[in-house]
């Protein structure tokens, strides 16, 4: 029994290797290969690229690295023919996913999606692809699985992965231990885990710390940083920037710390937001986009909000920002509100501990894996 995962995203690579070690541990023998990160290879799947440590986004920076996204699909199409794995799960990032499962349908095998691309929200049109290439979903979202299923695709809510990873992460006690002996106020930045995305917001995050520190002296900014490139790009924009006139520490892995820390937070939009929501924390959400994306949004964003928190609460618990100027103002006067008003905090927290209850449920891998072995199980009996 051979499956082929593909994640090429941070958050995929994650989804990916609960996924790998559930398959793994209600089957044992299962041989697992694909593309994903450093997560997923420390499963014992076999990786045949660390795609998921070369997440883009947008237009412009697909096309300039075309020709390495040309070279990578040429890998799959070799290893997929060669090797031919009983299924192809995909996993998020429908950009590059797309052409996976155009070389697996060529070769002729089936097609999961785990935790689907939200067309629901962006580009509402793709469903005809998802109907051809794609036949079971597996959804991480309860509105979503329904939303599909009317469109004629097989679809199941197993829940979100994100809570099996939530529900197994650790902390760093003597590193929460030193931060809260230093005092003050935390808030929380979390910047992205993409170079693009912190590049195009941290300008933003800076600014909005400035404003906050003017305002409230006694307030620390702690910046959550996915990875090291990421630190080095943030600590030469503040170099440049000049002195700041804040407390302002910068650290990477130490994303589920700094939300524990914080009083509020301001995060890129992005999967982040579960954990968030996790830890009840009010938050702000921000994602600058470029002029063209701004044009283009009444014609592809079909729901209400981009936040997670609030489609699943279907209202703005989290105010968020999608635009094209420095919303740093605005972001300022939401974090004031919940820092300088307990009772306002207060709100914010039940409503998120309101909807984390209803929203958490454990077990999404360990699921996802039982409904994919079962039909490979029953495939194979069948052959």
């Amino acid at each position: 029994m051979h499956i082929f995962l593909s994640a090429g995203e941070p958050s995929g690579d994650l989804h990916a290797s609960h996924l790998a070690l559930a398959l793994q541990n209600q089957e044992p023998t299962v041989r697992l290969s694909g593309l994903g990160g450093k997560r997923l290879a420390a499963t014992n799947c076999e990786v045949l690229f660390p795609l998921a440590d070369h997440a883009i986004m947008g237009i412009w920076p697909a096309i300039r690295n075309l020709p390495f996204f040309v070279r990578i699909l040429k890998l799959v199409d070799d290893w997929l023919r060669r090797q031919r794995p009983d299924l192809v799960i995909l996993i998020d990032n429908p950009g590059f996913n797309w052409h996976v499962a155009r070389l697996a349908r060529k070769q002729g095998i089936p097609i999961w999606y785990y935790i689907p691309p939200q067309l629901w929200a962006w580009g509402a049109w793709r469903i005809r692809k998802m109907r051809r290439l794609v036949q079971r979903v597996l959804s991480g979202l309860p509105f979503e699985a329904a939303w599909y299923r009317r469109r004629g695709i097989r679809a199941e809510y197993i829940g979100h992965p994100y809570c099996d990873a939530l529900q197994a992460q650790s902390q760093d006690v003597c590193f929460l231990e030193h931060q809260r002996e230093r005092g003050g106020i935390v808030v929380g930045l979390l910047p992205g885990s993409r170079q693009h995305e912190v590049s195009q917001n941290f300008p933003t995050l800076l600014r909005l710390a400035d404003i906050l520190a003017q305002h409230r002296p006694d307030l620390r900014f702690l910046v959550a940083c996915y990875q090291e490139q990421h630190v080095r790009w943030i600590a030469d924009y503040v170099s440049g920037a000049g002195h700041l006139r804040f407390p302002f520490e910068i650290h990477v892995g130490r994303t589920a710390e700094i939300i524990q820390l914080a009083r509020v937070c301001a995060a890129v939009s992005g999967s982040v937001t579960l954990e968030l929501l996790y830890h009840a924390r009010p938050s702000v959400v921000l994602y600058r986009i470029s002029p063209l994306a701004r044009c283009l949004k009444p014609l592809l964003l079909k729901c209400r909000y981009i936040t997670l928190v609030n489609l699943l609460a279907d209202q703005e618990i989290f105010p968020e920002f999608v635009t094209v100027t420095c919303p740093a103002d605005q972001l300022a006067h939401s974090l004031l509100t919940w820092i300088n008003d307990a009772s306002a905090w207060q709100r914010c927290h039940d409503q998120l501990l309101q909807l984390r209850q209803q929203f958490f449920q454990p077990g999404a891998s360990a699921r996802a894996a039982a409904m994919i072995l079962s039909y490979l199980s029953t495939r194979a009996q069948a052959a």
